[in-house]
């Protein structure tokens, strides 16, 4: 694929990629903004640690559910009408959050956070048209994830542990860039197929809590699968299409960057865990260090984004997965620099394989299948997060 075919399929993008890009990052916030902080949120909120959890499992959840939540509202109602419903839940989400008195009111704003950002990734990823542009919206959801400790700590200690779950929030002020957009060229939309809907975001929520709950999760997940693929017998052009499902290349790179996505999501485990036992070094200078590597690999993973029409679809795809290998058999070699490279090479693979095989999978795609594929590309990614920290027992 090159940058030609994607603009075939599109309306020439409206929106300064600057503007997407800060539509979405602040989504990361939502991940990683409240993990160094718990420990007062849990004060604040009167619950233990291990309770307060729940707003992350939370987060999870409302970014699993919210991808292909929002794919259908795109594919059924358009990109304007998807953005201002999604700012919506950011907005009340937030507002619940700031004012919370205890654990449950904050439970739902972070879920309606979690649906808004989810929603507005979405929408930026449907805005985005070329892989150098999709490419720069997932380098800056890397970043923001790389820094989202450290600026919901700073937030924490300068003014409240309520800013460091407001974080996601900052993601409403690309709509200044993105509001007066009506979004690419649509063609006629897809029948609104509730049941497949449902069905796909019954199984993803069973998929998210494998590593809470693995028994019950695995046994949910295979019987909605089977239900899932009975429908989509009965409704081949529903929201899981046999257009998509026939297309090798779209399956083939979903199933590579749930791959990549599940790799990297566990080294973001495991590397802290190799340096906490295996150096001398405290927990604050592990945490700077894995913050400058993860910055350093998300401006090469918008590098090779950028580059990926000139170096062609094989070379691109060969280079993903060479750092995806690279990855895993780096973070067990002796020595600091090793780990903290596997950390960099696994964010390389997967921040830059969100943004350049999601343009690769949908290049060939029916129009009117777009933003379905999207939604379920992205999902594939969500799970990985998932996955990642399930596999933690096997690689420690």
């Amino acid at each position: 694929m090159n940058d030609a075919e994607t603009r075939d399929r599109t309306a020439a993008p409206r929106v300064a990629a600057g503007w997407l890009a800060a539509l979405a990052a602040p989504g990361a916030f939502g991940l990683t903004g409240p993990t160094i902080v718990l420990p007062q949120i849990a004060d604040g909120l009167g619950v233990d640690v291990a309770t307060a959890t729940w707003l992350a499992t939370v987060n999870g959840l409302g970014v699993a559910i919210g991808a292909p939540l929002a794919a259908a509202l795109i594919a059924g109602r358009g990109v304007r009408f998807t953005l201002i419903l999604n700012a919506l839940l950011m907005t009340a989400g937030t507002l619940l959050v700031a004012v919370a008195p205890g654990l449950e009111t904050a439970l739902a704003g972070r879920a309606l956070q979690a649906l808004g950002s989810a929603g507005l990734i979405a929408v930026a990823m449907n805005l985005a048209g070329t892989a150098g542009r999709m490419g720069l919206i997932a380098a800056s959801l890397a970043t923001v994830a790389s820094v989202g400790a450290l600026v919901g700590s700073l937030a924490t200690d300068w003014i409240s542990w309520r800013v460091a779950l407001m974080l996601p929030a900052l993601a409403l002020i690309g709509l200044i860039g993105v509001l007066g957009t009506s979004g690419p060229a649509r063609g006629p939309a897809r029948p609104f197929d509730v049941p497949g809907l449902l069905y796909v975001l019954a199984l993803g929520t069973a998929l998210t809590f494998l590593p809470s709950r693995p028994l019950p999760s695995l046994i949910a997940a295979a019987v909605l699968a089977v239900l899932l693929a009975l429908h989509v017998r009965r409704r081949p052009e529903g929201f899981l299409p046999h257009s998509l499902l026939r297309d090798r290349r779209f399956t083939v790179y979903c199933g590579l960057i749930l791959v990549l996505g599940t790799s990297y999501f566990a080294l973001l485990y495991v590397v802290p865990s190799r340096l906490d036992h295996g150096t001398a070094w405290n927990a604050g200078t592990i945490g700077l260090a894995a913050m400058a590597v993860q910055l350093v690999a998300a401006a090469l993973a918008f590098g090779l984004a950028a580059t990926a029409s000139r170096l062609g679809r094989a070379a691109t795809v060969g280079v993903l997965i060479a750092f995806g290998a690279a990855a895993p058999l780096l973070a067990f070699a002796a020595g600091p620099t090793p780990a903290l490279a596997a950390l960099g090479a696994a964010l390389i693979a997967a921040a830059g394989g969100q943004g350049i095989l999601i343009a690769f999978a949908t290049a060939r795609t029916d129009p009117r299948d777009t933003p379905l594929a999207i939604g379920l590309f992205n999902l594939c990614y969500q799970l990985g997060g998932a996955f990642g920290p399930a596999l933690l027992p096997l690689l420690t």
